[in-house]
Parts: C-alpha cells; structure tokens; sequence
C-alpha cells in the first residue's frame, strides 16, 4: 500500500505503565494549564505540581497496585487504533496513532512520529465522548503548542470535536448494558437500577459555558431511548479533587441513597469512559462495588468500557471519514 495521506490522532488521557510512573505521571497531570489555574499560576504551577504529586504518589500508588501495578489505558488505546485503522482502510489511506496527555506517547512524541512520514491532512479525534475544556480542549490546546513549533509548514488538521450522539456509539452502550443485564438472570428489569456514572468536573467549568454536563445528560437520554428497558435509572458524577464544588450528586452518595431506599441490585455504567483504566477498574468496580456490598446490595455489576467494541470501531472511523471528506480545518 502506498504511503498513508490521512494521519489520525487518538487523543487520550493516559496512565502511568509502571509503579515508578504514578509520580511523574501525576506531575504532568498537575501541571495542566487548563487543570490548574489560578492567578499567578504560571509562577507557582510547576511547583505546586510537584509538591500535590509528591502528596498524592503513594495513596494513588496503591489504588494501581489493586489493578495489577499499571494502567491498562495505554494497551487499550493502542487496540483501538490498530482496529480503528483496519477498519479505515477499508476505505480511505489512513494511519492511526495515540497520543497521551499526560504519560507516554506523549503528544509531542506523536508530532515527532507524523513528521518522520509525508501526509496529505490529518485528523485529531479527542476519545472523550463529550467536549469538555478540561479534557478534549486540553489535549487540543497542548497539541497546538507541539504542532505550530515542530512544523513550518503545517498540514490542514481537522477536529472531531465530540461524539456523544452517535448513533452507533449509543448503541455500543446498549449492547454492552444488554450483555451486562443477564448477569442479573430472572431479576425484573423494574428492580435494577442503572446507575450512569461520568467524571465530574468543577461547576465553575460548566458555568464558562462548557457544555460536558449538557452533552452527558444527552448521552444518557439517548441510550435509554435505545435501550427501551423498564429499569429505573440516574446520572451522577465521580472522580472529584480538590475542595472547590464539583458537579452533583456523586456516585458514593447515589449508591449510600439507593441502598437507603432498600435497592438490591445496581448496574453501574460508565458513561464518559470507552477505555477501561483506574477510574473504572479502581473507583467504580473495588471501591464502590466494596461500599454497595457493605449498604446491602445484593448484586453489583459494572457495565465494561467499550473499549475495540465492533460498533464503537465503527462509529470512530464513520466520524474520521466525514471529517476527510467535508471537515474543516483548524
């Protein structure tokens, strides 16, 4: 096949692959302009970065150990890209890389990666269904950095900005709710709650107009229409850091009030997340799963990230080839 035209980017979080990565891991994170921001914080970032990293290294440490030592985000993402590419091959000259915002390949190593080959466009798709400034616009603003200073000529560079309508994508979900469902054999649909569970983010965020919050509750509206179950359900939000106010209600405190309410059986979807790292396998499927336990519920089950999902591969190559054929540039 003759040299690929279309450069894709998957743009992901990332997670430390190693014990000794959680620190630096964590610096990087810490030092997101678009995370930590605050008068003068271009002076005292860097070192309050590595001060809350030194802080937080050995607790976070732990939560890695419980899930095998590493995070699994970066294989993952790499599964996604090779059967994202093989699917665009299928009709368009593509090659697909990764790039992490936080730990390895980094966003600048992808850079140096496209410019070693010759490329007609490329595309960057953040894998965050919903935009968020705190995610997809700060892995956009960090490629921008890279890009506009390794580069004297840029390429047209085209942005999937979200995806959480996509059809295909909603239907992703629900399969993986379907499959998840059985585990509950006879139960009446009416006495599973599906509890639909994204990473919040802070009300400050969404009060500058960021839509993430409106998007979410898009998601979730869409997926139960799909569904067409008779289950109850409900959106909270988890992974909150830091004192400032986070959006509401959260995961623990929707669990402590459905078991309150005498619910014995929750599903647990991940909503925001379509690759499986520590805020699912961690968060959600131990800590939570161990505080349901100890409320009374009977049956805790976890609906898996779609992660090299059929229809979820489907729906990232159908958004890539409507970016090449009638996308704008950046």
């Amino acid at each position: 096949m003759a040299k690929p035209r279309i450069a894709v980017v998957l743009f992901q979080l990332g997670g430390p692959d190693s014990l000794d990565a959680v620190n630096p891991f964590l610096t990087n994170l810490f030092r997101d302009p678009d995370i930590i921001d605050f008068p003068l914080a271009k002076i005292a970032r860097e070192p309050l970065a590595r001060y809350i990293a030194f802080r937080r290294s050995k607790k976070v440490g732990a939560y890695y150990r419980r899930i095998g030592g590493k995070s699994p985000i970066g294989a993952l993402t790499d599964l996604q890209a090779r059967a994202l590419e093989a699917e665009l091959r299928k009709s368009i000259d593509a090659k697909v890389f990764t790039a992490m915002r936080y730990w390895h390949p980094l966003t600048e190593e992808t850079v140096s990666e496209i410019e070693k080959e010759s490329f007609r466009s490329i595309v960057l798709l953040p894998l965050y269904p919903q935009y968020s400034k705190t995610t997809t616009g700060s892995s956009v603003n960090e490629w921008n950095r890279r890009f506009r200073t390794n580069r004297e000529n840029r390429l047209p560079v085209r942005l999937i900005e979200h995806f959480y309508d996509h059809p295909l994508y909603i239907e992703a979900i629900v399969e993986n709710i379907n499959a998840t469902l059985k585990r509950f054999g006879r139960s009446d649909e009416k006495e599973i709650h599906l509890v639909f569970s994204a990473h919040g983010v802070p009300v400050k965020v969404i009060e500058s107009g960021d839509p993430y919050q409106r998007q979410i509750e898009s998601t979730v509206r869409l997926v139960m229409e799909r569904g067409g179950w008779g289950c109850p359900h409900h959106l909270c939000y988890q992974s909150k850091v830091g004192p400032s106010a986070w959006l509401k209600p959260s995961l623990d405190e929707t669990v402590h009030s459905l078991a309150a309410n005498s619910v014995k059986n929750l599903l647990v979807v991940p909503v925001a997340f379509v690759t499986e790292h520590i805020e699912t396998l961690h968060e959600i499927n131990i800590v939570t799963r161990e505080e349901a336990e100890r409320l009374g519920i009977q049956q805790f089950e976890m609906m898996p990230a779609l992660n090299d999902h059929p229809k979820f591969i489907r729906a990232l190559a159908d958004l890539v080839i409507r970016a090449v054929r009638g996308g704008h540039s950046m």
